[in-house]
């Protein structure tokens, strides 16, 4: 087999980095998109000294789990306000980097809702206008710095809608760890776990392959030896640098693979449980891995090569570390009851994610329709043993 990659995106690492944004955008009028706390850290006053007068606009009021609601009015001001800016540059967690790659996208009315119709679709489409998007993290997690996907929620109608197309790769990373130097211990595991998953997910993945992989185990090994140090060391330069080096070789694996089906779980976790994106993506690790030994040999070496040949040990592992950075690993710990989990899994197996999962077809052929299911095609019968714990 011949494995492709591909990444379009044009990639700055190292502290400091983000000093290169002055040359990035010469000659161009820059809106700047990032988070409530931004200008208290400083962050705004520093981005507007490296831009001078071309920084033309700020939005500076993001909340976490970007939603329609609220999206809707500063689109729909972005695009009348600032349509003649040249390039977006998005500073935040995947929040800030997922509401950016939403405004970037301009329909030919200029109204938001129109964007809203074309993402119901689910088909591609082309967009009559867009931006350039410059994205800086400030989290070490996210990798939607290297990738073209956004989730964009409406929790009113309990839907979520996913943004990718050709304009929303990122024309240019900047991984700045300094950035990441104030980020909060809660928000340094949650995001750090959101990398773990990443790349977790890259490798139980149908789209896997030895390119992917190469940049998943490392990731993974980096993430499980340095997560733990950073938590009781917040303020480690050496810790934050090998932290966001990992979160971004977790974003270029599943930025070819995408995600999967801890992910698909996630968002009605999200959705219905109000729990944190890298949280929610991350506490079934234990159980989808049991789910996924077993199905594939040649996915089944990658995971041999991260965890050993005893499945047993490896959920154990993987429950322990997640346990040691204080995360419950069982859906009844976020009141979730097992026939709850049960209808949630099997949804999930027929969401677009979900169906990445390697062998998800073949694994679950009972159809079983059920009212919870209706957004997902053919809804399966999924075996409820298997939710009641984190095991096989």
């Amino acid at each position: 087999m011949i494995a492709r990659f591909h990444n379009p995106v044009d990639t700055r690492f190292g502290w400091g980095s983000l000093l290169e944004l002055a040359d990035i955008t010469e000659n161009q009028k820059v809106a700047l998109v990032t988070f409530p706390e931004a200008r208290g850290l400083g962050l705004v006053d520093r981005i507007q000294d490296l831009l001078g007068d071309r920084l033309v606009y700020v939005i500076e009021d993001v909340q976490p789990n970007p939603d329609v609601a609220r999206l809707r009015d500063t689109y729909e001001r972005f695009w009348q306000q600032a349509g003649d800016c040249h390039a977006v540059i998005a500073v935040g967690g995947g929040s800030a980097i997922d509401t950016a790659k939403a405004l970037i996208v301009g329909t030919e009315s200029g109204h938001f809702d129109e964007l809203l119709v074309l993402l119901a679709t689910g088909k591609p489409f082309i967009p009559a206008r867009s931006k350039i998007l410059i994205a800086a993290p400030t989290t070490a997690g996210t990798g939607s710095e290297v990738t073209p996907w956004a989730t964009i929620w409406d929790s009113a109608s309990h839907k979520k809608y996913s943004l990718h197309l050709e304009c929303t790769w990122p024309k240019v990373a900047i991984i700045d760890p300094q950035l990441m130097l104030t980020v909060p211990g809660g928000v340094t595991v949650s995001t750090g776990l959101d990398a773990l998953s990443h790349a977790l997910e890259s490798v139980w993945n149908i789209n896997a392959n030895p390119v992917s992989d190469t940049f998943a185990i490392s990731a993974i090994a980096d993430i499980f030896e340095c997560l733990p140090q950073l938590r009781r060391d917040l303020t480690n330069k050496e810790l934050r640098s090998r932290m966001a080096l990992a979160a971004l070789k977790a974003g270029l694996a599943f930025s070819n693979t995408k995600t999967a089906l801890a992910h698909s779980i996630s968002y009605e976790m999200t959705l219905q449980y109000g729990l944190a994106h890298g949280i929610a993506c991350s506490f079934t690790l234990p159980l989808v891995l049991g789910l996924a030994w077993g199905r594939d040999a040649a996915r089944d070496r990658t995971l041999q090569r991260i965890f050993g040949n005893d499945l047993d040990k490896a959920q154990d592992q993987l429950r322990e570390f997640l346990h040691s950075l204080g995360v419950k690993t069982e859906f009844s710990d976020y009141g979730v009851t097992a026939e709850q989990a049960e209808q949630m899994i099997l949804c999930a197996m027929q969401g677009a994610r979900g169906k990445n999962f390697i062998d998800s077809q073949a694994a679950w052929p009972l159809p079983t329709p059920d009212k919870y299911c209706q957004r997902y095609d053919e809804p399966r019968r999924f075996p409820a043993a298997l939710v009641k714990e984190s095991g096989r």
